[in-house]
C-alpha cells in the first residue's frame, strides 16, 4: 500500500480547519433582490429544522453582503446542520458553510463570560480644565449651592431623606401634601367677582 506524502509545493495551502463551534458562518447567499428580513426568515426556516437557533446575523453592507452567522444552542446541532446543508441550493446558489471563527456574544451572555468591548479612543481622551469647569458648572437660573448647603444635601441624600434646603415650592415638587395643608390653602381662596356683559 502506498503512503500519502506531503502535497506538491505548487498547490495553495489549505485553509486551516476551525474547531467546532456553536456559530456557523454561511456564505454564497444571494442578496441582490431579497430584503435582509426575508433572508433571515428563510435562513431560520431552513436551519431551524436541525435544532434550536439563538440568533441569525445578516448584514447587507458591501463587506458582509451574501454572508450570515447562525448561532445554535449547542455544538452538536450546529455540526448536524453544517453537514446536512453544506452545498444546499438556496435561491439558486449553493451555500458554503463552516464553523465561525470566534464565539458569539449571545453565547457569552448566556454563560456569564461576556465582556462588553471597550473603546480605546475614549480611554485616551484627556479632559481639559475648561471642559471640567463647563461640565461642573451649576444649572442656569439656580443659585449656586454654598459649601454648607452642599454638604447638607449630600448628608440628606446619604440618609435617604428628601432634602429641604430652601423654603421654595420647587423643593416640594413631587412630595404629597397632607389633608391639613390642603384645607389651609383652600381657606385662603378668594371668590371671583361676576362680570356682567350688560351695561
Amino acid at each position: 500500500m502506498a503512503t500519502r506524502g506531503a502535497p506538491p509545493a505548487n498547490l495553495p495551502a489549505k485553509v486551516t480547519s476551525l474547531p467546532p463551534n456553536q456559530t456557523l458562518y454561511v456564505t454564497n447567499i444571494p442578496s441582490a433582490k431579497i430584503t435582509k428580513d426575508n433572508i433571515r426568515i428563510e435562513l431560520y426556516m431552513l436551519f431551524s429544522t436541525y435544532g434550536s437557533i439563538l440568533d441569525i446575523v445578516t448584514l447587507k453592507t458591501m463587506k458582509m453582503r451574501g454572508q450570515a452567522h447562525i448561532v445554535y444552542k449547542d455544538i452538536q446541532t450546529a455540526t448536524l446542520a453544517m453537514r446536512a446543508l453544506d452545498g444546499f441550493e438556496f435561491f439558486g446558489m449553493k451555500l458554503k458553510i463552516s464553523y465561525g471563527k470566534g464565539r458569539s456574544n449571545i453565547i457569552s451572555k448566556l454563560d456569564g463570560s461576556f465582556k462588553p468591548p471597550t473603546t480605546s479612543m475614549a480611554a485616551g481622551v484627556e479632559v481639559t480644565d475648561l471642559q471640567q469647569s463647563i461640565f461642573n458648572a451649576p444649572v442656569p437660573g439656580a443659585p449656586a449651592p454654598s459649601t454648607s448647603t452642599a454638604s447638607a444635601l449630600l448628608e440628606s441624600q446619604a440618609a435617604g431623606l428628601p432634602s429641604k434646603l430652601s423654603g421654595t415650592d420647587s423643593d416640594n415638587r413631587g412630595v404629597k401634601r397632607t389633608r391639613d395643608e390642603e384645607e389651609d390653602e383652600s381657606d385662603s381662596d378668594v371668590a371671583m367677582e361676576e362680570d356682567s356683559d350688560e351695561e
